[in-house]
């Protein structure tokens, strides 16, 4: 049975809403947000002004539709930050956007002159880390991306802050589809997701939540009115049985209407709730650089499928708190006595 330290406790109820659900929005992808404003300025680097912009627009119109905001040390904090609400989870990114793929396999790294020490001395409440991983990588790669991740986990444990941990598999140069993108990978294998959720659910790498992708390419995916289909059912089911502890669903470019029928899936398998980013606001990204249209279409159908995500959470998903994996003492305070200040170690 999982007792949370003070301040991992702290963390993931500042993540969740009242109740114990997430409904996080995700502010940090940086590739899907400078890739199309440098097409559009015909540029090889999209103007920091506009990234940022961005971002903070993101903050000012979703945040009431969110518990928390995940945000990056580029462009998010340093603009964004003071637009967002005290109220809501600061979760902040650790790993670097660039990866080095050498086509057997990618190598993912931190942030240059970041940590997680400085992520949870600047105030944030969780830190998260993306790592790519195939399971049939080269070895030597798939090494490296679990020494980071222990790492990364340890040093978590040691400043007694939340690692929420996202995992994507990707395509090796012997695939057929072929991208660097932040997609998802439409000819993915369910063996894959699976079996890399299973390795990092290992004591060893401290993941405290995980944010998972759909075992199924999202536009395959069957479920529709808060029907399932019982055969992606069972591998959502087998996902949720492997990560072992709280765990969100990432969107992974899937379109609003994917991303919905991946959470009656996902919810019916015990998940807690989501932390997406370009289902909820994609379609406003695409008036860019029109200011006014997007800050519309985000306060309109932007804010409109949040509410919609956010009821079928409710209704569905299990809180956070609630998961097996604390036997029903998920809120309970350690030690719930006078001993604390002795036994609470320096970070």
């Amino acid at each position: 049975m999982t007792h949370l330290s003070p301040g991992k406790l702290w963390g993931m109820r500042r993540m969740a809403d009242a109740d114990g659900f997430f409904l996080m929005t995700a502010v940090d992808q940086r590739p899907p947000i400078k890739g199309p404003i440098a097409v559009h300025y015909g540029q090889e680097e999209a103007p920091y002004d506009d990234v940022a912009g961005f971002k903070r627009l993101l903050i000012e119109t979703l945040q009431d539709q969110s518990s928390a905001m995940l945000l990056d040390p580029h462009f998010a904090i340093p603009r964004g930050l003071p637009a967002l609400s005290p109220a809501k989870g600061l979760i902040v990114t650790l790993e670097d956007s660039l990866f080095e793929d050498t086509g057997r396999g990618r190598r993912s790294a931190e942030i240059d002159d970041w940590s997680v020490g400085k992520i949870k001395r600047m105030g944030g409440d969780a830190v998260k880390v993306l790592a790519w991983y195939r399971p049939d990588a080269d070895p030597g790669i798939n090494q490296h991306q679990r020494d980071m991740v222990a790492r990364i986990g340890d040093a978590c444990a040691r400043h007694d802050i939340p690692f929420l941990f996202e995992l994507l598999v990707y395509p090796l140069a012997s695939d057929a589809e072929q991208t660097g993108d932040y997609v998802e990978m439409r000819s993915k294998r369910a063996e894959h997701v699976l079996a890399s959720v299973e390795t990092f659910a290992a004591p060893d790498f401290g993941v405290d939540v995980f944010k998972l992708e759909s075992p199924v390419a999202a536009d395959d995916i069957l479920a529709a009115d808060g029907a399932t289909d019982s055969a992606h059912q069972a591998l959502f089911d087998e996902m949720g049985r492997l990560a072992g502890r709280p765990w969100v669903m990432l969107s992974a470019g899937a379109g609003k209407a994917a991303f919905r029928k991946i959470l009656t899936h996902a919810y019916a398998a015990g998940a807690s709730g989501y932390l997406a980013g370009r289902a909820i606001w994609l379609d406003a990204f695409a008036a860019f650089p029109d200011w006014a249209a997007m800050r519309r279409d985000l306060e309109s159908d932007g804010r409109a499928y949040c509410a919609e995500i956010a009821a079928l959470t409710r209704a569905d998903a299990t809180p956070w708190h609630k998961h097996a994996c604390f036997g029903g003492t998920g809120l309970d305070f350690h030690p719930a006595d006078a001993s604390f200040r002795h036994t609470y170690p320096e970070a």
